[in-house]
């Protein structure tokens, strides 16, 4: 089932408790701030909007009001009155994996800068995302959504449009929403061309199997990569080569594992994420494989943990994707009517030294 958290990213540590501790003062009110004041609430509620049709007097005396009572306007008071939330939903597939989690604090803190609360679904698993987009949770109770849930269903898209709010998806694009991605395709090549002009041509590849509920383009477009730099190379993959196996660091393991029982054995691996590139390190290194004298290895994102491993891999830059969404998310807020826009952020190869030339220890 997915969760819902409210606030910044968890909770916004300046937010008042709904209601007081035991003991503690009742929070004031509109009315109170307008006996205060020697106003009526709805001069109140016209002053803290700074609306022109309020007095400067009576606005600095209702600000000293609020000021000296400590008073603090409801988000939800604060919507009906102005139609907006101050908030933008966001979904994501698994908050605690890496790639989501670095894009949702990185689109956070800009949007937090702006003024704008974050409202996270974490889907969790395939039936959660049905129940999701089934209820829709969000409507009303956002002024944007930041959709980090991977290709969308036409279903899917009819539930996000439904709600009438600007829309950025991260990682795919899909036509009538605002989209920042990269090229994965370009990304895959980059990474097999290396291994290419090092001479390699008997090139393997690890993938991963799609998750029920959670489909993803990255993993097509990354093979379709592959394939497309070998094809430019003439060189004709091998479908022995090549591997499937659950994303995450077991799943490179075992793919690797599998490349390995196979004859001939590939001398280079492109794996397509650099957590399926850890796994299938670990299964070279405890085979008393070395790297990258028998096999070389490159994989994809540049992971944090990638350079501490000294793997070679193709960066793509995560911080930056979250960064531009939430500029997108902004523009689109104050500009609702305006058409919507497709981001393509560049990558670069990273090599370290996981990958060399073939060597003289061949796989027998």
């Amino acid at each position: 089932m997915y969760d819902c958290i409210r606030g910044g990213l968890l909770a916004r540590p300046d937010q008042a408790p709904a209601e007081p501790p035991d003991g503690a003062a009742r929070p004031a009110t509109m009315s109170d701030v307008a006996f205060r004041a020697g106003v009526s609430p709805a001069t109140v509620s016209r002053a803290l909007r700074d609306q022109p049709s309020v007095s400067t007097a009576t606005r600095d005396r209702v600000l000293h009001a609020a000021a000296d009572l400590q008073y603090v306007v409801s988000p939800a008071a604060s919507g009906l009155a102005t139609g907006r939330t101050a908030t933008v939903g966001v979904i994501t597939p698994r908050v605690t994996q890496w790639y989501y989690s670095r894009v949702v604090a990185a689109a956070g803190q800009v949007l937090r800068d702006h003024g704008l609360d974050l409202l996270l679904y974490n889907l969790g698993d395939g039936a959660g995302r049905s129940r999701f987009f089934e209820r829709m949770p969000l409507r009303r109770r956002v002024d944007a959504v930041l959709c980090l849930s991977g290709e969308l269903s036409e279903r899917e898209c009819d539930a996000l449009q439904r709600l009438q709010v600007p829309v950025v998806l991260v990682g795919s694009d899909t036509e009538g929403f605002w989209s920042v991605r990269i090229d994965d395709v370009e990304g895959a090549v980059k990474a097999v061309s290396h291994l290419v002009n090092l001479g390699h041509r008997e090139i393997g590849l690890i993938s991963s199997t799609v998750e029920q509920g959670f489909p993803f383009t990255a993993s097509n477009d990354r093979r379709r990569g592959y394939e497309f730099a070998l094809s430019a190379a003439g060189i004709d993959p091998d479908p022995q080569w090549r591997a499937a196996a659950p994303w995450g660091l077991d799943g490179g393991a075992s793919a690797m594992a599998e490349l390995l029982c196979r004859q001939p054995h590939p001398t280079a691996v492109f794996a397509e994420s650099d957590e399926v590139a850890f796994g299938a390190l670990r299964t070279l290194r405890r085979a008393g494989i070395r790297i990258p004298a028998a096999l070389s290895l490159v994989g994809f994102d540049d992971h944090e943990m990638a350079d501490l491993l000294d793997l070679t891999t193709v960066a793509q830059p995560v911080p930056e994707l979250g960064r531009s969404a939430a500029s997108l998310l902004i523009a689109a807020i104050a500009a609702p009517n305006s058409r919507p826009r497709a981001i393509s952020l560049p990558t670069r190869l990273v090599v370290r030294a996981t990958a060399g030339p073939p060597g003289a220890e061949r796989l027998a």
